[in-house]
C-alpha cells in the first residue's frame, strides 16, 4: 500500500512537471533559428519565463515535501503497538500522566485502522502546433495581441498549477489526520484494553519524571544515577528541511478580549487584502510599460492606475494596518481596556468605505488632480479622517484610563501620529490654500508630514513596544527614545519643501528644509542606535523568529533610507536626482522598506498570539525573502539608472536619449516589483492559516482528550 502511495504521488508529479514544461517542449520546429528574447519583447518573455520556473519550483518542492511527510508516517506506522505507546507515554505531561491512570482500567471498542485512499490527478490540455512556413519572431511577437495571449496562457497556467498544490496538499492533510485520529483511538484502547504493556508503577515512574525539580545539589554527587528525572524528554527522530530554521512559537498571552481580537484582526485582514489590491495594480502598470496598448478602457489608464495604486497603499493598507496594530498596542501598555469597541468598529467601516469609493472616483476620473497622493476627493478623505478621529479619542481615553503611572513611549508616538495626520489632512484639502504657490509649500508639507509624522512616527511607536517583547529584554535607553521623539517633531515638521529646490519658492524656505533634513539626523541615529543596541546580545534569536528578521530590516532601512533623503535635500545632488527614477526608488525604500516590513512584522508578532495558530515557517521564509530580494531588485538598478539618467540631462542629452538609457533598468524594476507582489501573496496566504485555525492533528492531544471524555462519561 506505501508503495501505491509513493507511486501515486510520483505519477502525479511527474505528469504535472510534463505540463507545465510541454508549452517549450510541443514547438513545431522551424526554417530560422532565432532569439527567443527579441529586444522588443524581452520583458514579456522573461515574464513567461518567470511564471513557468515558479510553476516547476512549486511542483519539485511540493513533490519533496510530500515525499518526506510520507516517508515519516510510513515510519511510524511500522513501528509496533509497544514502541508506540512508549513513544506516547514518554511525551506526556505530569496531568495527562493522571489521566492515563483514570482510565487505566476502562475498557471500550475500537475499529481496526482502514487506509485513506489518496490521489489526485490534474493534467492539463498540451498545445502541439503543426510545422508552418517560417516566420518573422520579431514581426510576430511584437504584435499586443500575442503577446497577451501568451500573458493569458501563461497565468492560468500557473493557477491551476497553484490549485493542483492546493488539493492535494489538503487531500495529504486530511489523510494524515484521519490517521493520526485513529492512531489516538488505538494508543487509547491500548491504555484501556492491554495492561500487560502498562502498570501503575509504570505511570507513577513516569509522573514522578515530570514532578521532578532540582535541588540544586546534583553536582555535589548526591544525585542517583537512575535516570527517572525525565531530563530528557520530547525526543523526535522526524526532522524538517534542514534548510529552514526552526521557530520558536509564540508566548501565550494573558488572555485578551475575544471582541478586541476580533476587531484586531479584522483591520489587518482588510489591511492585507487592500495590499493585495494596491500591488495588483502597480504590477499591472509594470505590464502596462511593457506594453503600453494592452488595453484602451480609460478605467485602466496608467494616470488613473496610478494614483489608485498609491493611494491604495498609503491610505489603505498602510493605515489600516497601523490602524490594527494601534488597538493592539495602545491598551496592552496602557494595562487597560480599549475605550470603545463600538468606535473601533465604525473606524473600521469608514476608512474602507473611503477607499472603496476612492478607488471607484479615481478610476472614474473623478480626483482632486492637483496633488500627489492626494487625488481623492475631500469628501472621501473627510469620511477617512472621521475614522481616524474616532481612533484617536479611543487610544487618548484608554492611556487616560492606563493603570500604570507614565505613559510609555510607544502611546507617546502613536498618538502624536494620529494628531499630525489630522493635522496634515485638514490643510491640504482646506480650498483657500490651494491657489498658486502656496498649493505647491502645502504639497510639500503634504506628502513628507504624512510619510514622516504618520507612517514612520506610528511605526517607530510600535518598535519600542514590539522590539522588547520579541527579544525579551527591556528597550536599550527610554532618554534616547524621547530625543528621537521631539528632534523628530521640532525638524521634520520643516523638511517638505526639500522637494521643491530650485522652484519658484522662497529660496530661504529651501534653506529651511535643507537644514531641517539634516536636523532630522538627530532623531534618525538616536532612534536607530535605541533599536541596534536592544538587538544586541540577542542576535541569535533572529533565525528562530518569525517576526525579528522583518524588524531587524526595517530598522536598516529606517537609518539607510532617511540618511539618503538627507543626502537628497542637498541643491547639488537634488539638482542631478529630481524628477528621475532615484526618487521612485527612495520613495518605496520609506514606504516599503521601513513602514511595510515593519507592519510584516508587527502582524506576524501579534496574529499567532491571538489566535493561537503559528503561520507556516517556510511561508514566512518565502514572504521575507522575495519581498526583501525584489526591493533590492526593485531599488538598486533605479538608483543607478536614475544618477545616469541625471548626469545625462546635465550634459544636455534629449529626453528620448534618457528613456532608452533607463530601458534595462525599468526591466530589473518590473522583476523586483513581481517579487515583491508575489510576496504579498505569499503573506495572504499565511495571515490566512493563522486566522483559520486550521491544524494537523496532534495524536497526543487526540488521545488525552478522548481519555478525559471517557472519564467524564464513567462517572
Amino acid at each position: 500500500m506505501k508503495k501505491n502511495i509513493h507511486s501515486k504521488i510520483s505519477l502525479i508529479f511527474t505528469l504535472a512537471l510534463i505540463t507545465v514544461l510541454s508549452p517549450s517542449l510541443s514547438q513545431a520546429q522551424t526554417d530560422h533559428p532565432v532569439s527567443f528574447f527579441p529586444n522588443k519583447t524581452i520583458g514579456l518573455g522573461l515574464w513567461l519565463t518567470l511564471l513557468i520556473a515558479l510553476a516547476v519550483i512549486a511542483v519539485l518542492y511540493f513533490a519533496f515535501k510530500t515525499k518526506r511527510d510520507t516517508k515519516i508516517y510510513s515510519k511510524k506506522s511500522k513501528q509496533d503497538k509497544v514502541t508506540k505507546l512508549n513513544c506516547f507515554l514518554n511525551n506526556l505531561e505530569s496531568e495527562e500522566i493522571q489521566v492515563v491512570k483514570e482510565n487505566l482500567n476502562n475498557s471500550n471498542s475500537t475499529k481496526k485502522l482502514l487506509p485513506a485512499i489518496l490521489g489526485l490527478l490534474f493534467l492539463l490540455p498540451h498545445n502541439v502546433f503543426s510545422q508552418t512556413e517560417p516566420a518573422k519572431r520579431s514581426e510576430l511577437f511584437s504584435q499586443p495581441g500575442v503577446l497577451i495571449t501568451f500573458i493569458l496562457i501563461a497565468i492560468p497556467l500557473l493557477f491551476g498549477i497553484i490549485f493542483m498544490i492546493f488539493k492535494v496538499s489538503r487531500a495529504l492533510k486530511h489523510f494524515f489526520n484521519e490517521q493520526n485520529k485513529k492512531d489516538a483511538e488505538l494508543l487509547v484502547d491500548m491504555i484501556t484494553k492491554e495492561t500487560d504493556s502498562l502498570d501503575e508503577q509504570t505511570l507513577n515512574t513516569l509522573k514522578k519524571a515530570n514532578d521532578f525539580g532540582l535541588t540544586n545539589s546534583e553536582l555535589a554527587g548526591t544525585a542517583s544515577a537512575v535516570d527517572d528525572r525525565g531530563l530528557i524528554r520530547n525526543v523526535n527522530d522526524d526532522h524538517d528541511i534542514s534548510f529552514f530554521a526552526e521557530k520558536k512559537s509564540a508566548a501565550k498571552r494573558p488572555k485578551i478580549d475575544p471582541q478586541l481580537t476580533r476587531l484586531v484582526l479584522w483591520f489587518l485582514g482588510t489591511a492585507v487584502f487592500w495590499l493585495l489590491w494596491g500591488t495588483s495594480m502597480g504590477e499591472y502598470l509594470g505590464i502596462k510599460y511593457v506594453t503600453p496598448d494592452a488595453d484602451s478602457i480609460s478605467w485602466l489608464s496608467f494616470g488613473r492606475l496610478r494614483a489608485v495604486h498609491t493611494n491604495s497603499v498609503f491610505w489603505a493598507w498602510a493605515t489600516l494596518g497601523m490602524m490594527g496594530l494601534g488597538y493592539y498596542v495602545v491598551p496592552m501598555v496602557s494595562n487597560a481596556p480599549l475605550h470603545s469597541l463600538k468606535n473601533g468598529w465604525r473606524a473600521l467601516k469608514a476608512v474602507n468605505i473611503a477607499m472603496v469609493v476612492g478607488n471607484i472616483s479615481v478610476m472614474a476620473g473623478i480626483n482632486n488632480g492637483g496633488g500627489e497622493y492626494r487625488e481623492f476627493i475631500w469628501p472621501i478623505m473627510a469620511l477617512w479622517a472621521y475614522g481616524l478621529i474616532l481612533t484617536l479619542h479611543n487610544f487618548i481615553k484608554t492611556v487616560a484610563k492606563r493603570t500604570t503611572k507614565e505613559i510609555y513611549i510607544s502611546n507617546w508616538y502613536i498618538i502624536a501620529s494620529y494628531i499630525m495626520i489630522i493635522i496634515v489632512a485638514t490643510l491640504a484639502y482646506l480650498p483657500f490654500l490651494q491657489t498658486g504657490i502656496g498649493e505647491t509649500i502645502v504639497q510639500g508639507y503634504y506628502m513628507h508630514q504624512a510619510v514622516g509624522m504618520w507612517f514612520m512616527f506610528s511605526n517607530l511607536g510600535f518598535l519600542y513596544y514590539f522590539l522588547p517583547q520579541q527579544l525579551n529584554k527591556p528597550i536599550y535607553s527610554y532618554s534616547l527614545g524621547v530625543l528621537a521623539f521631539w528632534s523628530q517633531i521640532i525638524f521634520y515638521t520643516l523638511i517638505g519643501t526639500h522637494h521643491f529646490i530650485f522652484s519658484a519658492l522662497p529660496w530661504w524656505l529651501q534653506t529651511i528644509a535643507i537644514v531641517g533634513s539634516v536636523g532630522q539626523l538627530i532623531a534618525v541615529i538616536s532612534g536607530t542606535t535605541n533599536y541596534l543596541m536592544t538587538f544586541k546580545g540577542s542576535f541569535s534569536k533572529i533565525g528562530s523568529s518569525y517576526s525579528l528578521p522583518f524588524f531587524l530590516v526595517g530598522v536598516i532601512y529606517y537609518f539607510t533610507g532617511s540618511m539618503q533623503g538627507t543626502a537628497e535635500a542637498f541643491r547639488e545632488t537634488n539638482l542631478i536626482w529630481h524628477f528621475t527614477d532615484f526618487t521612485v526608488a527612495h520613495s518605496h525604500i520609506t514606504m516599503y522598506g521601513i513602514i511595510t516590513f515593519l507592519l510584516f512584522a508587527g502582524i506576524y508578532a501579534i496574529v499567532p498570539r491571538l489566535t493561537g495558530n503559528e503561520p507556516p515557517k517556510k511561508g514566512v521564509g518565502a514572504h521575507f525573502w522575495m519581498a526583501l530580494i525584489g526591493l533590492q531588485f526593485y531599488t538598486i538598478p533605479l538608483m543607478i539608472g536614475g544618477t545616469l539618467r541625471g548626469l545625462a540631462w546635465a550634459e544636455g542629452k534629449s529626453f528620448i536619449e534618457s528613456v532608452v538609457l533607463m530601458a534595462p533598468y525599468w526591466l530589473w524594476r518590473a522583476i523586483g516589483g513581481s517579487l515583491m507582489w508575489g510576496s504579498h501573496i505569499v503573506l495572504a496566504y499565511n495571515f490566512y492559516k493563522m486566522v483559520s485555525g486550521s491544524k494537523v492533528t496532534s495524536v497526543k492531544e487526540k488521545a488525552i482528550e478522548i481519555l478525559k471524555q471517557r472519564t467524564a462519561a464513567s462517572k
